[in-house]
């Protein structure tokens, strides 16, 4: 499994769109943390095996696979790993489900990337959102 220099976090970010894959790895990608990012479903299964990420920014939507899907298939197998679910309005009742499965929370697109930074700094210091 690879990892990230020395004190840095892992974020795998998954979603169908390139700009919003580009936006999160030009937001974290530094000092703290290392991104990696996948397009869709199968992608993020592979590279969470290959990573072992420290948190997980995961789209609902996508085609193929779903966030959903992805959840369901490493909700048990990696409960100590925050994951982050992104969603666009009107899809709250997907949320809940993905709640229920063990995301520690959600963000509606478009998402304030202030608020998203101190979301992903207090779930990767352990803290609760």
């Amino acid at each position: 499994m690879a990892k990230g220099e020395i004190g840095q976090h892992i974020i795998l970010v998954v979603d169908d769109q390139a700009g919003i894959r580009l936006l999160l790895q030009e937001v974290f990608t530094g000092e703290k943390y290392r991104v990696i990012a996948a397009a869709d479903g199968v992608q993020a299964l592979a590279k969470w095996e290959e990573w072992d990420p420290d948190l997980v920014l995961l789209d609902v939507k996508m085609p193929g696979l779903s966030g959903l899907d992805v959840l369901r298939k490493v909700a048990a197998k990696h409960r100590e790993v925050p994951i982050l679910m992104m969603t666009a309005y009107g899809e709250l009742q997907i949320v809940e489900e993905a709640l229920s499965l063990g995301a520690r929370g959600y963000l509606t697109k478009p998402f304030d990337i202030l608020e998203l930074r101190q979301t992903v700094d207090i779930l990767l210091s352990g803290g609760k959102t």
